[in-house]
């Protein structure tokens, strides 16, 4: 199942849970998806969807934390929601702090439901907008020469053009010449935006 259309993917071993929710996501102008079973919705998922999990917590075999799990082990970074008339308070601290996006009881409101799937997508696409410009600042700095990244890692640091002069050994026009390219490369309109793209790539400062 491939497709980069957002949907609401709904894991519960109750066929008529899964009917009212998926009932209830439609009507709303939602797309779901349904599974009677944590193995069914990995064996069917891969992991470049988008969209978002309501799990529940309690299943025969794979549970719905068990599954939590799994998916973070395949890097399915869906965001995840908990739905479950079985839940306490240190499950749901468990499947809060691996990154769940609440975790709601049966029966739940229709209205407190369909607002927290909506936040759950967009939890998701700020997700995907965030990874999409940490891969494009990275691809930017592996175009940079060594000499530029040199010269970038100085900037960084906050040294002056005759400070990085000197530590490179190299003649201070020169440090100009390779960070005028370094902020064309990173495409960088400031040395502020270049120093948070530098962060976004993982360059450390020194």
């Amino acid at each position: 199942m491939k497709t980069s259309v957002e949907r609401v993917f709904l894991v519960d071993d109750d066929p008529a849970v899964l009917k009212a929710l998926a009932r209830l996501l439609r009507s709303s102008g939602l797309e779901a998806v349904t599974f009677g079973s944590p193995q069914e919705f990995l064996e069917r998922v891969a992991g470049t969807e988008t969209g978002c999990v309501v799990l529940d917590l309690a299943m025969p075999g794979l549970d719905g934390l068990a599954l939590q799990e799994a998916m973070a082990s395949r890097g399915m970074e869906l965001p995840t929601l908990f739905l479950t008339g079985h839940g306490d308070i240190p499950q749901s601290v468990r499947a809060m702090k691996k990154g769940a996006v609440d975790f709601l009881t049966k029966p739940v409101d229709d209205a407190v439901f369909l607002r927290t799937v909506r936040e759950a997508l967009a939890r998701g696409r700020a997700g995907r907008a965030d990874r999409e410009e940490s891969t494009r600042v990275r691809e930017r700095l592996a175009a940079l020469t060594p000499r530029e990244r040199e010269v970038l890692a100085g900037v960084v640091a906050g040294r002056l053009n005759k400070q990085i002069a000197g530590d490179l050994g190299i003649a201070e026009k020169t440090v100009k010449v390779h960070r005028g390219r370094v902020m064309e490369k990173m495409e960088a309109g400031s040395v502020a935006e270049l120093v948070r793209l530098a962060d976004r790539a993982g360059l450390r400062r020194s």
